[in-house]
């Protein structure tokens, strides 16, 4: 059996995660944001399920439904990331994921895992920056709730 390792410093051997963002016509608008400072990445994909009794049946009976996806990470806040830089205006490298987390964007992300990439529609919540004396520099958890299913080349 052949497993995903991830070796960090390794390059294409560790996750990355990359984001885009649509503008309001729903075209990708140009300017990646590559998240630089990755702590953890975990991908997610929960089904839900929709269970009953039966007379009959003396267990409950149980049916898989939709699925509830997202992407969650910690990552160390390099201010580019956070806040946007130069780029074309409305892009994911423009806003930084603040700006895509107050302006609602729908984003894509692509998140790689080895020799695949899943690849989802999103946006970008759960953003809580923390710094303290104990850990001086700035880190935050980012979620990407993804819409729809994800999909994997």
């Amino acid at each position: 059996m052949a497993y995903i390792q991830i070796k960090p410093g390794v390059s294409g051997q560790y996750p990355t995660v990359t984001v885009k963002a649509y503008n309001d016509a729903g075209t990708l608008v140009t300017g990646d944001l590559v998240l630089t400072a990755l702590k953890d990445v975990t991908v997610n994909t929960s089904n839900d399920s929709f269970t009953w009794t039966q007379l009959d049946n003396t267990g409950k009976l149980t049916v898989p439904t939709t699925a509830n996806n997202s992407v969650s990470c910690n990552l160390v806040v390099a201010e580019a990331d956070m806040f946007g830089t130069t780029g074309t205006a409305g892009s994911a490298l423009a806003l930084g994921l603040i700006g895509l987390s107050n302006n609602k964007t729908k984003v894509s992300v692509a998140i790689t895992v080895g020799t695949k990439t899943m690849t989802a529609d999103a946006y970008v919540t759960d953003i809580a920056m923390a710094g303290s004396s104990d850990s001086p520099i700035w880190t935050t958890p980012a979620t990407f709730s993804i819409t729809g299913s994800y999909t994997i080349a």
